[in-house]
């Protein structure tokens, strides 16, 4: 295993040691103290440990790499993440997993506001409760949480599929609740076994997109 230490190392060298041919397969980073875009651009089948808090973006366009925070992030964790696992130990702040496209964002604590926003082909799965306007213009991917979710959820969404074990304080624009078929059932349960979480698929419901946004409506000008 590596090891960077980045009370003696910069950010900037962990980075750039972490792109391009890496040799090393398992990486620990410790003392991040909080630091931004830690492990940020990373395209290779790396597991890389952050022995702390990070700061904002961390893991942010990751692709292949298994990145694990153990303790809390800033904003925009595995932002526009393409591929790989990030999984978080504590909580996030706002807008984790934003624009993502692909690969598993697992945040075993809180998420805060705009969770998922814009996602593109993420899953997200979180172990406590989310804030408010998440998953504002979602186009593609599964969002589940665990616990409560904030105001205005799934705001203008697209085809984002959104799983909530506790309470919606409000669903957002063209956001409504829809029956949990045997499909649904079944690929939540795969998520929940996949995040490591012991929930069952059964206690969930599940919130979409009512479609009624996708072409503008002068009836509806009043919601865009």
């Amino acid at each position: 295993m590596k090891t960077i230490d980045l009370s003696s190392t910069s950010v900037r060298v962990l980075n750039q040691s972490l792109h391009g041919e890496v040799q090393d397969l398992e990486w620990q980073v410790t003392h991040p103290g909080g630091k931004h875009n830690l492990a940020v651009g990373i395209n290779a089948a790396v597991a890389v440990d952050i022995e702390g808090h990070a700061g904002y973006y961390c893991a942010g366009m990751n692709q292949q790499a298994s990145v694990t925070v153990h303790g809390n992030v800033g904003v925009g964790v595995a932002e526009n993440m393409m591929s790989g696992l990030v999984r978080v130990k504590g909580s996030a702040s706002q807008a984790a997993g934003a624009t993502a496209h692909g690969g598993l964002l697992v945040i075993e604590g809180d998420a805060g506001a705009r969770c998922g926003i814009s996602m593109k082909g993420v899953d997200i799965v979180v172990g406590g409760n989310i804030g408010h306007m998440s998953c504002f213009m979602g186009q593609a991917g599964r969002l589940v949480v665990c616990g409560d979710a904030g105001d205005a959820l799934g705001d203008s969404l697209y085809e984002v599929r959104i799983y909530v074990k506790g309470s919606v304080q409000s669903l957002g624009s063209d956001c409504i609740q829809k029956d949990m078929r045997a499909e649904h059932l079944q690929e939540l349960q795969e998520l929940l076994n996949k995040a490591g979480l012991d929930h069952k698929a059964a206690d969930f419901k599940r919130y979409g997109s009512a479609r009624q946004l996708y072409n503008f409506k002068v009836d509806n000008a009043s919601a865009y």
